[in-house]
């Protein structure tokens, strides 16, 4: 189930790269950060200079890969990729930093978990496009200065708090994506449904938009689970009613939580007396790392008020005890 209400990446959604839009025209969504990148672009375009660097922060499944790809499509690029956990040693840094051609993009995903010591070495490499690295060998070690062409790197991160000053300091332009609104997610589930070459009508689409958290790449999964359901039943489109009983099985309810929610709102009320409690006590009480709960599972519930926090830990608000159906009264015994 938590695979259904994920908005992180996976390896099986192969569907998600179809469903990419190419160029900002196509990209639904985030109006103001794709009018000021249309804007930058278009201005070092007409400097005939590459971008600045670009960070994008927010909540995963918002749209921040589709940007970087919609980046160097609007520029006539090529873009590398790379995450940031996977540099692990300076040469893999200086390997992908010495393949790019000028006006390049480099695409780091998770970049705040890139290690300290490789940070500073892409210092030099996005001020002055040079790469400074030291050469060990058998007696003594020397440095080496490489120049690079000029290149855009564009970081991805749903932590932008983990962050260092100085490698953040180094990004000109900052862009925070938030959750889209149900009008823009039920343009997004028609736009995938007529990708797949199937029907769906408003209210079907409506009813998938309200309970995708705010978050397209969950909105393609769960239409996507929908149109298994709608095939098996030998139904020519994708109705509202077939919608509801499909996302009801899924056991992601109206307002888009799933079972996690429900099990992390739960402990908190039955078990800390709906709170506060520390992350570490609550990941600890539901089986769950405190990296997921904290990316996936919190903006959300945070967001949309069902959870806040305090000096002293989480809690959970009225509106989680009426969602939930539970009474104050009813949770202390």
């Amino acid at each position: 189930m938590d695979e259904i209400i994920n908005p992180n990446e996976s390896e099986l959604d192969l569907d998600e790269y179809k469903l990419r839009p190419q160029y900002l025209r196509e990209y639904i969504g985030q109006d103001d950060v794709k009018g000021n990148l249309d804007v930058f672009i278009k201005a070092a375009k007409l400097r005939n200079e590459s971008l600045d660097h670009v960070l994008l922060y927010g909540p995963p499944g918002l749209g921040k890969t589709t940007l970087a790809y919609i980046i160097a499509n609007e520029l006539g690029v090529n873009v590398k990729t790379a995450s940031g956990p996977a540099i692990e040693k300076t040469g893999d840094l200086a390997a992908i930093l010495t393949s790019l051609s000028e006006g390049d993009v480099l695409f780091i995903d998770e970049i705040h978990r890139l290690p300290r010591y490789i940070e500073e070495v892409l210092y030099s490499a996005m001020e002055d496009f040079t790469l400074d690295i030291i050469i060990n060998g058998d007696s003594s070690s020397r440095s080496i200065k490489i120049d690079l062409p000029p290149f855009t790197l564009v970081g991805a991160t749903t932590r932008i708090g983990d962050l260092s000053s100085p490698l953040r300091d180094r990004f000109g332009i900052i862009s925070h994506l938030d959750y889209y609104s149900t009008d823009d997610l039920i343009k997004i589930v028609k736009r995938t449904a007529k990708v797949f070459d199937i029907s769906i009508d408003d209210n079907a689409a409506l009813e998938l938009a309200k309970r995708s958290r705010g978050t397209p790449r969950i909105a393609n999964r769960l239409l996507k689970r929908v149109r298994d359901f709608t095939l098996v039943n030998e139904l020519d489109s994708i109705t509202e009613e077939i919608t509801k009983s499909s996302l009801d099985k899924l056991k992601v309810d109206g307002e888009g939580l799933d079972e996690l929610d429900h099990k992390l709102l739960n402990t908190i009320i039955t078990k800390f007396n709906g709170g506060p409690v520390g992350i570490d006590a609550l990941a600890s009480s539901i089986g769950e790392e405190k990296a997921t709960i904290e990316d996936v599972y919190e903006p959300y519930l945070l967001q949309n008020g069902y959870l806040k926090r305090t000096n002293r830990g989480r809690m959970v608000t009225e509106k989680a005890y009426e969602h939930l159906k539970i009474s104050k009264i009813d949770s202390l015994f």
